[in-house]
């Protein structure tokens, strides 16, 4: 699967630690792996462990949550069209704080 990302992301993702930072990765192989089984559907099962809907207020953008017991993990994307298949543009991550401009 192909990404691309907000420059408002990468800002946001030097200042996770490197925990948090591992946590993301793990939350997106499992994305990974979601889009991989979805088959010809528009949109995969989510994962169980991950908390995967749509930004209230903010057509077309997602929220994902990985992190519930801590530290708050959160990210925003947009599924979007990458030369032909569905990708992801990455727009913010951190905890709570993303949903201030999505």
């Amino acid at each position: 699967m192909k990404y691309v990302q907000l420059a408002s992301f990468r800002a946001d993702f030097k200042r996770l630690t490197p925990r948090e930072r591992a946590l993301f990765i793990e939350a997106v192989r499992k994305i990974n792996d979601a889009f991989a089984r979805r088959g010809n559907r528009p949109l995969p099962h989510w994962p169980a462990a991950l908390r995967i809907k749509p930004v209230e207020g903010a057509l077309g953008i997602w929220e994902l949550t990985w992190s519930f017991a801590g530290p708050d993990g959160r990210a925003t994307f947009e599924i979007i069209d990458l030369e032909g298949e569905p990708g992801i543009r990455w727009r913010r991550i951190g905890g709570h704080e993303v949903f201030r401009g999505p």
